[in-house]
């Protein structure tokens, strides 16, 4: 039976706001008023107020319809609810005495439900319906109105009892009708925008988890990439120089007897491979770590990879940089890298002998250029190019441009040029 305590309410300080309401409406129903007050509408001697028992249902049951909001129904479902939720009020009404007071907080929270169940035509039909109700029960009020000594009183006679002129009930009876309607459109509003910005998170929240997949997606597929990257450098260089390795140490084994001599150069030739072979692990072993910089300012630490690179390749590098302002660390990092994968392939496909590299901070931007005076290609029939296309596409995460030109025997140049207003 639990499940009918259950709330599907999908604001539950509104919903108890609603019960506070109807609660403080409960309590004066206990709280006893003059017997000889004009506010005392309807009571009648010997036998006290008339039909409590009926007034409290009918609050509880609306009370208790807040648990159970019909916001998955059809519309029709929607529809008898808020009628259920009219009723109810209007048996306040025709219950009477002071009862029909209850009969304002009521329709208010019928109100406020139906705001949460429907789009705004049909709120503004349920609020339309509402301030009629409202001002017929403030006619129906007119006509009941007794003071003191008094059999009935009729809006055509003054109330010469109690000094009030029909011009003042008429103004009271206005600026109650005014009231009631800023408070209408005051309810309509602030639902209305509570609704919104509920949607909002809602939507900002599935947002967030889409993003998180994708992000998760392309975490995975860069991860899936770099690992193909690095298998086929291994392949390429490692792979090689280890492969050739091994004949020469085969050439060293079946020369040894026969020529010293030739034994001695493939055996030179083998040293060579193995030392060509732990370069190249040594620069995939760079190319994984997290922080290329290490704590190094950008200029220090281009400067120290292009003094390793001169001295393992022997390829003369002209370096050069100008920045006048710390670049962020993320900023900094790809672009260490991208002069790394630049270099990287200087090495092994241009055949170049010198290698320029400058970097210069602009008003508004970062300017990477890179050339060398290989054989070049054309870019148009390159399919090997995975080290560019990461340049490109490293580039392009941090909103720069990336620009190529080469053509054979004219050496490649490389301009990027990176946002500042990316950081």
């Amino acid at each position: 039976m639990s499940w009918l305590f259950r709330s599907n309410h999908p604001f539950r300080l509104l919903l108890y706001l609603e019960w506070i309401l109807l609660g403080i409406a409960l309590l004066t129903l206990f709280v006893p008023l003059p017997r000889h007050s004009f506010l005392w509408p309807h009571f009648i001697p010997g036998r006290g107020l008339r039909f409590p028992l009926g007034v409290l249902l009918s609050i509880l049951t609306l009370a208790g319809l807040g648990l159970k909001l019909p916001i998955h129904r059809s519309p029709k479902v929607k529809a008898l609810y808020t009628c259920l939720g009219l009723i109810l009020c209007w048996a306040t009404v025709f219950m009477g005495g002071r009862f029909r007071d209850y009969f304002i907080p009521m329709l208010l929270i019928v109100v406020i439900r139906a705001c949460l169940l429907f789009p705004w035509k049909q709120r503004l039909i349920v609020v339309s319906v509402a301030y009629g109700s409202f001002l017929a029960r403030l006619l129906m009020g007119m006509q009941r109105v007794r003071p003191v000594g008094m059999r009935r009183f009729s809006p055509l006679s003054p109330w010469r009892g109690r000094g009030l002129s029909q011009d003042l009930l008429a103004s009271l009876q206005l600026r109650s009708a005014l009231l009631f309607g800023l408070v209408l459109v005051f309810v309509l509003l602030m639902v209305g925008a509570l609704l919104t910005e509920h949607r909002s998170r809602a939507e900002l929240a599935a947002a967030n988890q889409r993003l998180r997949q994708y992000a998760l997606m392309i975490e995975n597929q860069a991860t899936l990439q770099e690992r193909n990257r690095i298998a086929r450098e291994m392949h390429d260089s490692v792979g090689h120089s280890l492969t050739a390795q091994s004949i020469q140490l085969e050439n060293v084994d079946l020369w040894m007897t026969k020529d010293r001599a030739k034994a001695s150069d493939h055996l030179a030739k083998a040293r060579s491979l193995g030392k060509d072979a732990l370069q190249n692990v040594r620069h995939t072993v760079a190319t994984l770590r997290n922080n290329p910089l290490q704590g190094q300012s950008l200029s220090q630490a281009l400067m120290k990879l292009t003094q390793e690179f001169e001295r393992t390749t022997s390829i003369h590098i002209q370096f050069s940089t100008r920045l006048e302002t710390p670049i962020p660390k993320e900023m900094a990092a790809a672009l260490y890298r991208l002069v790394q994968e630049a270099l990287t392939n200087v090495s092994k496909h241009s055949e170049a002998t010198q290698v320029t590299i400058d970097l210069t901070e602009q008003e508004m931007e970062l300017s990477l250029k890179v050339s060398d005076n290989g054989k070049g290609f054309l870019p148009e029939k390159n399919t090997t190019g995975f080290g560019l296309q990461g340049m490109q596409e490293r580039t392009e995460a941090l909103g720069g441009m990336f620009k190529l030109h080469s053509q054979p025997q004219a050496g490649c140049h490389i301009q990027i040029k990176i946002p500042r207003l990316g950081e």
